[in-house]
């Protein structure tokens, strides 16, 4: 078993790899995406050796078949098995290769690659620890600005208060339909397998318990491996590639947990026109909510982030009184700014239950006086007890506001439907009560300052279209 102090150094030695790779051009997403296949090929091949299990990959492409290749011959085997995988008839194999490309074209940097995970026996290392370490690897993924990546990470703080009050059941069914990497689905797992050690519960969470789907075939693969090396589920796929907008759920789920793409759905593209929606826009935000409500079966419970606009926005009226007529919308959570890597981004997380009207909402700010940055000052788990506890999740019709006349600086505050009926547009975007020194102006950097102010600006244009439709 590999102790912490060696799977610290293990995690370096693979960085390490990263940055030498890097020095040659080689980008950390192309790395990882390698990094991801062979890892798959060792641990099938040492599983073959050590236990004695039969290998899912075909003869002539596995582990021990790139070990005796050099030159071209390497890297063009590498290649075919790569495109023989990626049809493979085995659902784990072609979730965890679809897609698969070589990246690394230059046979030196291929076998060191190759070598450096032979020195390793993986079956060594704990699942937990080989989890976390491919954790931090797409962590560290997530900082790289030119990839792109960080759209795909939510910080793992976040994830973990987002379970720990919506508590799925080990009995239940959860879905993210926008799962990135699979956070979400490896916390709601870590949540739920200690509440039963019976062999079919157990069973059922591993295999049918949870689902996520993404329609980037990179990240599908990256969430796959993670899956795989967390045990969760070692020969089912959970993970698909697939653009949940597209159709209606096949199939009805107990718990949503997910941070949706923010930005507009390309005109023309598939899934606009659903039937089951009732409201028509390319507000992708707006759409996934729309399907996360149809997803989720009565009594089923979400939580979910969205950027301030959804709370605002005209094109979403019909969407929030839906939400507020059948779903009781009982707490929203407001995150500050710095959290994610994209920069300005204003987001909420909205808590809902199915099948009974909203009579009260319960905003927590986290925004105002808060400063986080992804790098000296990250999100932590503790900077949001007060909110968990605030939420009381084991009784939410008992809970207390810390708002008072002689606390005008609580965070936690009851709202009355009431509260929002009279409005034109159903606007649920408060502004704070919070009575802070610094305004939230002061609080931001330059970079996120520009950003909100082009996010109000494009909001605006928006609303003026809007308008401009409805007087037509």
């Amino acid at each position: 078993m590999v102790n912490k102090q060696n799977s610290t150094q293990l995690a370096k030695k693979i960085w390490a790899m990263a940055d030498v790779l890097s020095g040659q051009g080689v980008a950390f997403t192309d790395y990882i995406t390698q990094l991801t296949y062979l890892l798959f090929l060792k641990m099938d091949y040492e599983n073959v050796c050590i236990y004695g299990d039969e290998s899912a990959i075909p003869q002539g492409y596995q582990w021990g078949d790139l070990l005796e290749l050099n030159g071209d011959d390497l890297v063009t085997h590498y290649r075919e098995t790569l495109e023989v995988l990626r049809d493979s008839p085995n659902e784990l194999i072609s979730t965890i290769f679809v897609d698969a490309q070589n990246k690394l074209t230059k046979s030196a940097y291929l076998k060191k690659l190759i070598g450096m995970l032979d020195e390793i026996q993986w079956t060594d290392v704990d699942g937990d620890l080989k989890g976390a370490i491919y954790e931090e690897i797409l962590d560290k993924n997530g900082q790289d600005k030119k990839s792109g990546a960080g759209q795909y990470f939510t910080p793992r703080a976040l994830i973990k208060v987002m379970v720990d009050v919506t508590k799925p059941l080990i009995t239940e069914k959860v879905a993210d339909p926008a799962c990135g990497t699979a956070g979400f689905l490896l916390a709601a797992y870590d949540f739920m397998k200690e509440q039963s050690y019976d062999v079919d519960k157990q069973n059922f969470l591993r295999t049918k318990a949870l689902s996520g789907n993404d329609n980037t075939a990179l990240v599908v693969s990256l969430a796959s491996m993670n899956v795989y090396l967390h045990g969760v589920s070692t020969e089912h796929a959970l993970i698909h590639w697939k653009d949940s907008l597209e159709n209606p759920p096949t199939e009805l789920c107990d718990v949503v947990l997910t941070n949706p793409p923010f930005g507009d759905r390309p005109t023309g593209a598939v899934g606009l026109n659903r039937e089951d929606f009732w409201v028509k826009t390319n507000n992708n935000q707006l759409n996934f909510l729309q399907h996360i409500m149809v997803m989720l079966r009565t009594g089923g419970r979400a939580a979910v982030v969205l950027p301030d606009n959804v709370l605002f926005d005209n094109a979403g009226k019909e969407i929030r009184r839906k939400l507020l007529k059948e779903f009781n919308l009982h707490t929203i959570l407001r995150l500050p700014n710095g959290i994610f890597y994209a920069q300005g981004v204003q987001a909420n997380v909205l808590f809902f239950t199915k099948g009974e009207p909203t009579k009260n909402i319960w905003y927590y700010d986290y925004r105002k006086g808060i400063k986080h940055t992804r790098v000296t000052n990250r999100l932590r788990r503790e900077h949001l007890d007060e909110f968990v506890n605030c939420y009381n999740a084991d009784d939410i019709s008992n809970r207390v506001e810390t708002y008072s006349e002689t606390n005008p600086n609580g965070r936690w505050r009851k709202f009355p439907i009431t509260h929002f009926l009279g409005s034109d547009d159903l606007s649920l975007d408060l502004p704070s009560w919070i009575q802070d020194k610094k305004s939230e102006i002061e609080e931001m950097t330059i970079e996120e300052i520009l950003s909100a102010l082009q996010e109000k600006s494009d909001q605006i244009a928006k609303s003026i279209a809007f308008l401009r439709e409805e007087l037509k």
